[in-house]
């Protein structure tokens, strides 16, 4: 499956983007080991969130599909889940895989994690170390999946301090905790996005935030509740880059989710002379949301703070898009993280880049963009749907046609991705079969 895109003047448009993937998962999880019903509204009915949903109703979680976007969830309680018949299957889902291995740590019952190709060659190893030091019983393929976990584990809570800044590591943690003896301590070296720990409290459990410390005592009891998921900001980036390197296009994107764990990419963008719009800020249950409007911006190259990458960590991608679109060079540095995503995504970024005419300096943990104009060509995405979207906003104001292989994967997060690109202007078609 491949895209093609053609340059396009990009209109002024109001639009929204699917439901955020983070807290979809989340909602998934947290509801069905909770007391009673979770109703979930504005779920992100994409490839890795059905994973998630199809593994937690293979452990005996009934979840009722009102709609594509709206759930309800009959809970099970903290030790209401039953030992799936076989293994789990979570596609392409780092975020499933991760999570699951610690809600699973402390169950009554064995469970094997496994995922597509993609999936099982991602490390796992940075969230087995801390379960193992809780006592839980995990075996890997040199910290990488099918992930067995052995049941039947007492799990003690531990004081843990994370190597790395990742949200998916401390979730995995905290889901551990739930089921330790004793309060669970996490420090991080920088902030990452807080969805657990807010749907946590959401849902009843005493749960202690200072600065970079969580604590949290294990065996507290959750109550179900309703979760309205707001638009995921990493899709919203990508429509915010388009309308920042058209021509003359004023965007309002609807209904945002503004975590402020989440909102560095606009940070970054309004550093570079982004005219980006915080509008009618309000709250979907205990997260932050607000409409977004963006205005066509002459961008500015520089220095990227570094304290930013945690809180930007997803949307690097498109960001190496509008800094290729900037005035100068752009400097990017302590962003190693991207070299064990979905792909390496440092050096597919500079692979499409350069492709399409840009030059990119690598190094190991980041990269030096210098802005240019963009050209045409045939680009790889690596079966990433995160680089196949950020080609697709670069080949937008392209001087001729691009085509993007291998795009399918950007279901997993973005379902209906061209249809709204095509709705502000873009002239995007999906074709099955990929371009030679």
């Amino acid at each position: 499956m491949h895209f093609t895109v053609n340059p396009s003047a990009v209109s002024d448009a109001t639009v929204t983007v699917p439901g955020d993937k983070s807290v979809s998962h989340r909602a998934l999880m947290l509801g069905s080991i909770a007391e009673g019903r979770t109703d979930i509204s504005g779920f992100l009915a994409g490839d890795d969130c059905r994973a998630t949903l199809a593994a937690m109703s293979a452990m005996g979680v009934q979840i009722e599909q009102r709609s594509s976007t709206e759930l309800v969830i009959h809970g099970c309680g903290l030790d209401g889940l039953s030992g799936p018949d076989g293994s789990l299957d979570l596609g392409n889902s780092g975020t499933a895989m991760r999570l699951m291995t610690g809600l699973l740590a402390g169950q009554g019952f064995d469970s094997l994690l496994t995922g597509d190709e993609s999936l099982t060659s991602r490390p796992m190893q940075r969230v087995v170390t801390p379960l193992l030091e809780m006592g839980a019983s995990i075996q890997s393929h040199d910290g990488r999946p099918p992930l067995k976990i052995a049941g039947g584990q007492r799990l003690q809570a531990i004081d843990y301090e994370l190597p790395v800044a990742s949200a998916q590591v401390k979730s995995a943690i905290l889901l551990a905790g739930l089921y330790a003896q004793g309060t669970t301590r996490i420090t991080e070296p920088a902030i990452t996005r807080d969805h657990t720990e807010r749907m946590l409290e959401s849902m009843g459990v005493q749960i202690q935030t200072s600065d970079a410390r969580i604590s949290m005592l294990g065996r507290q009891t959750l109550r179900g509740c309703p979760v309205q998921v707001p638009a995921d900001l990493s899709s919203a980036a990508f429509v915010i880059v388009a309308a920042l390197i058209a021509d003359d296009a004023e965007i309002l994107i609807e209904k945002v989710g503004v975590n402020p764990t989440r909102t560095g990419v606009i940070a970054i963008l309004q550093s570079m002379g982004g005219d980006i719009r915080i509008e009618n800020p309000r709250l979907f249950g205990c997260e932050p949301v607000a409409d977004i409007r963006v205005r066509s911006s002459a961008l500015q190259g520089g220095p990227v703070d570094p304290e930013l990458v945690s809180l930007a960590i997803d949307e690097f991608p498109v960001l190496f898009v509008a800094a290729a679109s900037a005035k100068g060079k752009t400097v990017f540095s302590g962003i190693g993280e991207l070299r064990v995503k979905e792909s390496d995504r440092i050096a597919a970024m500079a692979a499409g880049l350069s492709k399409l005419g840009i030059v990119v300096e690598e190094s190991v943990d980041g990269a030096v963009v210098h802005g240019g104009r963009f050209g045409g060509g045939s680009l790889d995405s690596h079966g990433d749907h995160r680089i196949a979207m950020a080609l697709s906003i670069a080949a937008s104001t392209a001087t001729h046609e691009v085509t993007i292989r291998d795009v399918a994967t950007v279901d997993t997060s973005f379902p209906d991705f061209p249809a709204c690109l095509r709705s502000i202007g873009i002239d995007i078609t999906r074709s099955v079969s990929d371009a030679a």
